[in-house]
């Protein structure tokens, strides 16, 4: 399973389309609307296992905000991170580049990622800047997730906080493509501008790790079930 993307989907110019800090309530729709696949179909899968994460292409400074900001995501949800993955060494790969066909030349990729030429090829043609994978394990849980980041102009202009709190939140759960196609799934806090995770987003990523929840699921109930869970925080219950 991947999605390209050709810029973040909510940028505007000059400057991020980010709300302001604010609290708001979803309906049930709402929470559907976030997990419908391109083909109308609705799909959720979160980790099934702890995420062992591995940055590829960064600074040591920009490595540390990029693994500070999955940690701030993992923690929210109560879900755990590792040192390694015991089956995969690391589960969650995020490469940072300049063009597509530096892919090509990076040992091994090839064997994560079936038909590598053929996908540089088509993200090339499309003028992607984003690209995740996903691979699931038999209870249809996220077992590794793979991103790539094409840092062109537009791209490098995004604060590395809200560039690595934003994949964060992507790589979670697998949303559907039309998410976060109209507004961020960050916000600005007012009074000190730093750029935070929206309650109501937050909300719906920490219901979906609730340990009675199940780790996929692929009928528009499940969306109800989260939309209960967020009810019960909404009205202080």
């Amino acid at each position: 399973m991947g999605r390209a993307v050709k810029g973040l989907p909510w940028r505007q110019k000059g400057g991020m389309k980010r709300a302001v800090f604010q609290e708001a309530r979803m309906t049930p729709q709402d929470v559907e609307k976030l997990f419908i696949r391109a083909d109308g179909s609705y799909g959720f899968a979160r980790w099934g296992r702890p995420i062992a994460p591995v940055v590829f292409g960064v600074e040591e400074a920009t490595l540390r905000t990029v693994k500070g900001a999955l940690e701030a995501v993992v923690t929210l949800v109560g879900h755990q991170m590792a040192e390694t993955d015991p089956e995969l060494g690391s589960n969650l790969m995020m490469f940072f580049f300049r063009e597509w066909d530096e892919l090509l030349a990076v040992p091994d990729l090839e064997r994560l990622i079936p038909d590598l030429a053929p996908l540089v090829a088509r993200l090339k043609a499309a003028d992607a800047t984003q690209y995740r994978a996903f691979r699931f394990d038999n209870a249809g849980a996220i077992q590794a997730a793979f991103v790539f980041l094409r840092m062109n102009k537009e791209m490098a202009q995004i604060p590395a906080e809200a560039l690595a709190l934003g994949e964060a939140v992507q790589t979670i759960v697998t949303w559907g493509p039309q998410a976060f196609a109209d507004t961020s799934p960050l916000a600005i806090v007012p009074d000190s501008g730093a750029t935070v995770l929206r309650p109501e987003i937050a909300a719906v990523i920490a219901a979906a790790y609730d340990r009675m929840m199940p780790p996929a699921a692929a009928d528009a109930s499940h969306a109800l079930r989260l939309f209960a869970r967020l009810r019960l925080d909404q009205d202080g219950n």
